[in-house]
């Protein structure tokens, strides 16, 4: 049920009389910021009076006049400038309120076909574990499929994973230089990650050493830069002659080469940590004079992979498989699957002849030995094949949209990567065009970084960024504490034996790290703290499942009373919409919140923010807060009260399960 469509449709009719396209004008509907204005607003009348040469509340009245609504609303008000208020009638929140139990999709319109999207998301570089920085594609690609799909989007999502890249021939690298054949066989998943990791320090350190003399070099000059920028900035403060502007632009250059000094400083930080760390280590240090140059050698053992070197393609093909298990079982514990998982490695035989159609179009050419795709509006061109042949990201998305295009039929793809790939799908997307998939609509549904509690990038102390799976255990450990410590625990009746309660704590720990994500505007950065997702105050998942939990127990003790279940079909079986009876503000604000459902759930379908339904959640959750403590469900001597009351609590639970659910996050009856 999504009301403003409903009233779009009216006031377009009643607007028709008067101008010749009503369509902007019947559009400005908008739910109500205070319940003293009604439930929904319509703001044309200062527009459309403005057009008619009238003043707006004399256009308003004329739009009320013409306008049919009395099956859905009371008698309009016009308020103010010429806003008219609309409020949702009492015998119809009776039938919205039955309409709702009457239907498992709480009378969210049933979808028709819906156009065929595809959902890129996840992605990770499966040689190495699933890192922190993996959580945000996973769960807001997810989110927005179980959205998509729900609403009647046919979707496919796919998983492309890197699983042919530089990272392999990291591991390759390390299991032939440090590796136990014996060793990995017996343990390979943690013992191909330890081999990652070692050999990634030396490469770290290679890079770290060759940055020092530039690098203070340039902070010398950044240093110098800033000096300066304060030495004209004490001079333009003095003269008076100067205007604000002026002086605006001395200070913001002031506080521009601050944070260019700053950036530096940390860059620096960063490198000698990283080379300290390795000399330190007597264990890597005694290699060092053995192992020069290794991210050059792992390239040329990235490179032997992709010419076919026996050797390295069977290490591959022995290695994936563990690297995989790694992979699933993260996802197993967040509850997301995937359609299809098409990793680099399956468009490898695509390549060259993506480069070679590009070069065929007189979309790439060559340029220094290496073939790009130069782009409208862009300094820089899209490498699609180095000098030395290898092929690049760049090649492997424009192949794979081809197969996308071929196989799957796709009108639109969601490519769930983080901001800082902005550029890269600027440019991919802008060569897609004339390369003949201009009819996809290709959408780069980016997001910022989750940093630590000091606001920078979430990094172990080596540089690293930090594991998702132990970030998952932590989540789990702080939410046992919060819903199964010993006081909520005695208070349980039948007793939450060990059994439920780990169960309780891996769906609620799981569930705040998700939903804490999914609560920020995806475009922005958040800090990662897990002692506030697991809190059961304020907008987390924590809060918004005990509210569900709270209507299962409501649900029980009045089942306990009666004798008999209550669910949907004692519910519908027993109000009919004349018997619902609405006294109580709470009563009411609950039910404007319900019927709202479909409309957070359309436009966090049509903004690809997932924020937008949590906080409907959210503002769900309070309202059903307020209704629990003013309205009483139990012991109600008015059959119809306690009725519509029963129902209401329902209602709420199926809500919040289903948003929730849509979220990619479980509940539980109790905790």
């Amino acid at each position: 049920m999504h009301i403003p469509s409903i009233l779009t449709e009216r006031f377009s009719k009643a607007i028709s009389s008067i101008v010749d396209d009503p369509a902007p004008y019947a559009a400005m509907i908008r739910p109500s910021t205070d319940a003293k204005f009604g439930d929904y607003q319509c703001n044309a009348a200062m527009s459309l009076g403005k057009a008619l040469g009238k003043p707006p509340r004399e256009a308003a009245a004329e739009i009320v006049s013409k306008l049919d609504i009395a099956d859905w609303c009371d008698t309009p008000e016009i308020a103010g400038p010429g806003f008219i208020n609309l409020t949702i009638s009492a015998d119809r929140v009776g039938q919205i309120l039955v309409d709702m139990l009457r239907d498992e999709r709480l009378a969210v319109a049933e979808p028709s076909q819906g156009r065929k999207i595809l959902v890129d998301f996840s992605s990770p570089n499966v040689a190495k574990p699933m890192h922190v920085g993996h959580i945000r594609s996973t769960v807001i690609g997810d989110c927005l499929s179980r959205l998509l799909r729900f609403l009647g989007a046919d979707v496919i999502t796919d998983n492309h994973l890197g699983d042919w890249g530089t990272q392999f021939g990291i591991i390759i690298y390390g299991y032939k230089h440090f590796g136990d054949p014996d060793v990995v066989a017996a343990d390979p998943v943690p013992e191909l990650a330890k081999l990652y990791r070692l050999t990634n320090r030396f490469i770290e350190y290679e890079k770290s050493q060759a940055k020092r003399p530039t690098s203070h070099a340039e902070l010398k000059t950044a240093e110098q830069a800033l000096h300066d920028a304060e030495q004209v900035l004490a001079i333009v403060e003095d003269d008076e002659s100067l205007s604000a502007k002026e002086r605006k632009k001395k200070r913001k250059a002031v506080a521009s080469a601050k944070a260019r000094c700053a950036n530096l400083k940390s860059q620096i930080e960063s490198a000698e940590s990283i080379i300290a760390a390795v000399e330190q280590d007597a264990t890597i240090n005694q290699h060092l004079s053995a192992h020069q140059d290794v991210s050059g050698a792992v390239l040329r053992e990235t490179a032997k992979l992709h010419e076919g070197d026996q050797e390295n393609l069977t290490l591959w093909k022995q290695f994936l498989p563990h690297c995989k298990d790694e992979i699933n079982r993260v996802y197993d514990r967040l509850e997301v699957t995937f359609d299809h998982v098409l990793g680099e490695s399956f468009y490898h035989d695509r390549l060259a002849q993506t480069v070679a159609e590009l070069e065929r179009r007189g979309l790439a050419q060559r340029s220094d030995g290496a073939v790009c795709g130069f782009v409208d509006g862009f300094e820089s061109p899209m490498i699609v094949r180095k000098r030395d042949g290898a092929f690049l990201y760049a090649t492997t998305d424009l192949a794979t949209l081809q197969y996308r295009h071929e196989h799957f039929g796709v009108q639109e793809i969601l490519y769930v990567v983080d901001s800082r790939q902005s550029e890269h799908f600027q440019k991919f997307f802008a060569l897609a065009e004339p390369l003949g998939f201009g009819h996809i609509k290709l959408v780069h549904v980016s997001f910022g970084t989750v940093l630590g509690s000091d606001g920078k990038p979430m990094k172990t102390r080596s540089g690293e960024l930090i594991g998702l799976e132990g970030l998952l255990d932590d989540a789990v450990a702080k939410a046992s504490q919060v819903v199964c410590d010993p006081q909520r625990l005695a208070n349980m009746t039948p007793p939450m034996e060990p059994a439920e309660q780990q169960r309780v704590s891996e769906i609620i720990g799981i569930a705040a790290i998700k939903y804490a994500d999914l609560s920020h505007d995806r475009t922005s950065d958040y800090r990662f703290d897990t002692d506030k997702m697991v809190a059961m105050e304020g907008n987390t998942a924590t809060y918004i499942q005990y509210s569900y939990a709270r209507t299962q127990s409501i649900l029980r003790r009045v089942a306990q009373q009666s004798g008999s279940p209550i669910d949907r079909t004692s519910l519908v079986g027993s109000l009919s919409p004349e018997c619902v009876i609405v006294g109580h503000p709470a009563e009411r604000a609950l039910i404007v919140r319900l019927v709202k459902l479909e409309e957070a759930l359309r436009l966090a379908a049509e903004n690809y923010a997932p924020n937008q339904l949590c906080d409907y959640l959210y503002e769900t959750a309070k309202a059903y807060s307020v209704f629990n403590e003013r309205c009483r469900v139990l012991d109600n001597q008015d059959p119809n009260i306690a009725l519509t009351r029963q129902a209401l609590v329902f209602l709420t639970g199926e809500v919040l399960k289903l948003g929730l659910g849509l979220l990619g996050i479980s509940v539980v009856d109790r905790m």
